[in-house]
Order: C-alpha cells, then structure tokens, then sequence
C-alpha cells in the first residue's frame, strides 16, 4: 500500500519497510542532534532522552545516525531497498 504526504509533495512511503532505527538510552545524551536534522520530525526528546515519535515520514536519509555523537542511533537501510520513493530518484 502507498501512501503519500502532503508536507513532503512528490514523496510516497511504501509498507512494509520495518523496522531499522534503534535508540540505544544508555548512550543517548539528549543533545537533540537527531531533533535538529530530521526533516520529517521523527524523534522528540521526552525524559531527557530522544524517542522515535513516529517513522511514517522518514526519508530514511540517515542524518539522524550521522547527528549522533553518542552513537546512540543504530540505523540500517531497511530491507529489500526502501520504504521511501520520491519524484527525483
């Protein structure tokens, strides 16, 4: 099933992607790094550690994982390629 946003034109997710972003609280700092570089708005920050809000807008892009200096964010391409399709490649 497809699904499309409409913050994000031209931008569809497929399911059935799973799930590949881990928060590991122990290492977790809740410097906000993973707040500040997601564009879909994935994580919040509640009881000073960040949490995963919601994925149904991840563009799977990894800048959350790359943002982490802790190394809190455990991040693998989800299987079978992606979950995320856009207009430009």
């Amino acid at each position: 099933m497809k699904r499309v946003s409409e913050q994000f034109p031209g931008v569809e997710w497929v399911e059935g992607a799973g799930e590949f972003i881990q928060i590991d609280a122990d290492k977790c700092n809740a410097c906000a790094n993973c707040v500040k570089v997601c564009l879909a708005g994935c994580y919040e920050i509640s009881k000073k550690k960040a949490r995963i809000k919601s994925l149904d807008e991840c563009m799977e892009c990894a800048a959350c994982w790359y943002a982490c200096t802790e190394g809190a964010i455990g991040f693998s391409w989800p299987p079978g390629g992606t979950g995320y399709r856009s207009d430009w490649g």
